[in-house]
C-alpha cells in the first residue's frame, strides 16, 4: 500500500493544495469584509438577505479551510476585521453603492468562485480537499443561480446584446 492509498485525511497535503486551500480562505476573508461593506450600502430587503446568506456561507468555509490548514500544520491567512454595522441614510447618496452595482459585484464574484473551486478541485489529490471544493462550488452555484433570479425581477439585470433577428443563411 503506497502513501496516497489510505485514509485521506492522513495523507500530506501537496504544495498545490495547501496554496489553494490558504488561497481560498484568504479570498473568503476578503470577501466576507467586502460583503459587510455592501450589506451596509444595499437598501433592497432580498438583496441585503442574499448578502448576509453569502457571508454565512463564506464564513462556513472559512472555518472548514482554515481547520484543514491548521491540522496539517499551517498557518491560516489572518482574519480581517468585522464591519460596523452603519444605517443606509448615514451613507451620502454619492459615496453609496446603488443595489444593482453590488448585485453585478456579487455575480462577478461568484462566477471566479466557480471557476476557483473547479481549479482547486483539479489540482487534488486528496479526495477529502476536492470533495471539500465541490461542495462549495455546488453551494456557489446555487447562490448564483438565486442572483439571476434576483436580477431578473428586479430589473437589475443588464444583457449583453441579444440576437433578435439572425442573419439567414446563404
Amino acid at each position: 500500500m503506497g502513501i496516497l492509498s489510505g485514509n485521506p485525511k492522513h495523507e500530506p497535503m501537496h504544495y498545490g493544495e495547501i496554496f489553494g486551500v490558504w488561497g481560498a480562505s484568504a479570498a473568503a476573508k476578503g470577501a466576507v469584509s467586502c460583503f459587510q461593506i455592501y450589506h451596509n450600502h444595499a437598501g433592497d430587503h432580498d438583496l441585503k438577505e442574499f448578502i448576509s446568506d453569502y457571508i454565512d456561507q463564506a464564513k462556513s468555509e472559512i472555518k472548514e479551510l482554515d481547520r484543514l490548514l491548521v491540522d496539517n500544520g499551517i498557518t491560516p491567512a489572518p482574519d480581517m476585521a468585522e464591519k460596523p454595522s452603519v444605517e443606509l441614510e448615514d451613507i451620502p447618496e454619492g459615496a453609496r453603492f446603488a443595489d444593482q452595482e453590488i448585485a453585478v459585484a456579487l455575480g462577478v464574484n461568484l462566477a471566479g468562485g466557480l471557476g476557483a473551486c473547479s481549479a482547486a478541485m483539479s489540482i487534488c489529490i486528496r479526495e477529502d480537499i476536492a470533495t471539500l471544493y465541490l461542495k462549495y462550488h455546488t453551494e456557489k452555484v446555487g447562490l448564483a443561480a438565486r442572483m439571476l433570479r434576483m436580477q431578473k425581477d428586479k430589473g437589475w439585470l443588464i444583457p449583453p446584446p441579444l440576437q433578435i433577428k439572425r442573419p439567414e443563411n446563404d
